[in-house]
């Protein structure tokens, strides 16, 4: 027999080609929708059994957290973001201050967070060091004579000690950014009895009830749950299974939600890999048409509430509609001479998604003037047949768009700033209205919002429009 030549053994330029389009293949097919909904039903029941032998109520961290947890059970949903965790990076949010946490964990004597995060990874930033941060934050901020609840306390297995040193270098900072939002300590002190201390488990680490027990003696323990377990290798290996499943939704769950998911659990799991598209497809259509969208008002500022669309028909034909100003921020471009519908109604065509964030700078000084109007006018009457305060003390405008939790809040922010004074809803003078504000004021007022509203999510655009606004009115 002759021996092999080299063109036998090295592979031709059209075989290799062959072996890259066959091993995508492979992972592709790895990574099909049905093994991350099989994935995530599998971390869910992890998620579970931590709550029943804990006994403690669980909180998904948003967004990814949600996909593990039966919204049965869900208690809350809490918004710490790994980007404040990551090295160097480290970050108290005060935008995303989570306050309404607290009384979760004094009401149940703590609480379990849940959230993924990608292969390779041994748990997110956002519960190895983000989390952990705002407990010593708050800790300081709210025990300030309790020194031992002051100390950093972070995963030893995951932070080393040189980053755990140089993020608690960074407290301080921390601590004073959080005052610099003038909240409301005695009020959020009467929430918990105890400081908070985090505690770490994940499919590889096991975290007893006795070990919570002991620091329930002196403090509110905060689970950080890591819902999927370790992945090394490549899903290849993993017969299936993909660690942290339920993130990077836009890449492949077609518009599939959380709460999508727990509802039509069976019929996904039981429908092939190449019809699950199309179920999709037909259940994302039928949960909007069946009006699942938020479709609510949440008061976020006095006078001002927040919602989607959906509620504008309820909005303009309530019973008390001479009381309440409707500003409608809708998904089409319009132009700005059609949108003042009525004194009561104005119709604001922005476009959709960054583009509108970026048009909300332009349409500001409408807005703000549009309200004014009606505030004043309002103030004006109570004061003619001395009624009321004189300050249009009972109105209250109605802030919409088509998520009910970007461009509004956005709205609600500038409108805050510009037309009151005071968290009592005292009005502006006319005069008072066109100063310049500063960026501490503008944090403190979203402070206040984003307590009273910790599902708002406005996005960077939406921010920088409204600051933009209020720091440079006259350009």
């Amino acid at each position: 027999m002759p021996a092999p030549t080299l063109a036998d053994i090295v592979f031709s330029e059209q075989a290799n080609h062959n072996f890259s389009k066959i091993l995508g293949d492979l992972k592709k097919s790895n990574l099909s929708i049905t093994n991350r909904l099989k994935s995530i039903q599998h971390d869910a029941a992890f998620v579970q059994e931590v709550a029943d032998v804990l006994g403690l109520p669980l909180v998904a961290n948003e967004r990814c957290g949600s996909w593990y947890i039966d919204p049965q059970l869900k208690k809350s949903s809490a918004y710490f973001k790994s980007t404040d965790g990551h090295t160097s990076q480290w970050k108290f949010s005060t935008r995303r201050l989570n306050f309404h946490l607290l009384e979760v964990i004094g009401r149940n004597d703590g609480c379990i967070i849940v959230d993924s995060t990608r292969r390779g990874k041994r748990m997110p930033d956002a519960l190895s060091k983000t989390i952990p941060i705002w407990c010593t934050v708050l800790n300081q901020a709210l025990f300030p004579s309790h020194p031992q609840s002051h100390t950093l306390h972070v995963p030893t297995t995951v932070v080393s000690s040189s980053e755990h040193s140089q993020m608690s270098s960074r407290l301080p900072f921390f601590l004073t950014s959080l005052l610099a939002l003038q909240p409301d300590i005695p009020s959020l002190r009467q929430t918990i009895q105890k400081p908070l201390r985090p505690l770490w488990v994940t499919p590889d680490d096991e975290l007893t009830p006795e070990m919570v027990d002991e620091i329930k003696a002196s403090f509110h323990p905060v689970v950080c749950c890591t819902s999927s377990r370790r992945v090394v290798g490549t899903e290849m290996s993993e017969e299936g299974y993909i660690q942290g499943a339920g993130d990077d939704t836009e890449n492949w769950a077609h518009g599939l939600t959380a709460p999508l998911f727990w509802a039509n659990q069976r019929q996904l799991l039981a429908t092939p890999e190449g019809d699950l598209p199309g179920l999709i497809e037909m259940l994302v259509a039928n949960s909007e048409a069946g009006g699942q969208a938020v479709g609510g008002l949440k008061r976020v500022a006095p006078r001002l509430l927040v919602g989607a669309l959906s509620a504008e028909e309820k909005a303009l034909t309530s019973s008390s509609q001479e009381k309440i100003c409707v500003v409608s921020l809708v998904p089409k471009t319009t132009e700005k001479e059609t949108w003042e519908k009525s004194k009561r109604h104005m119709e604001v065509g922005l476009g959709k998604s960054k583009t509108a964030s970026r048009f909300l700078r332009e349409a500001l000084p409408s807005i703000c003037d549009f309200v004014s109007r009606f505030l004043q006018e309002c103030a004006d009457a109570d004061a003619e047949t001395g009624t009321g305060t004189g300050r249009g003390a009972n109105k209250e405008v109605v802030l919409l768009c088509e998520s009910g939790r970007d461009l509004s809040v956005g709205v609600a922010l500038a409108l805050y700033c510009w037309c009151f004074v005071d968290s009592a809803g005292t009005l502006r003078s006319a005069a008072a209205q066109e100063q310049n504000h500063n960026k501490a004021s503008i944090r403190v007022k979203l402070g206040h919002i984003m307590t009273a509203f910790p599902d708002a999510n406005p996005s960077r655009a939406t921010l920088q429009s409204v600051n933009s606004f209020l720091m440079d009115w006259r350009n």
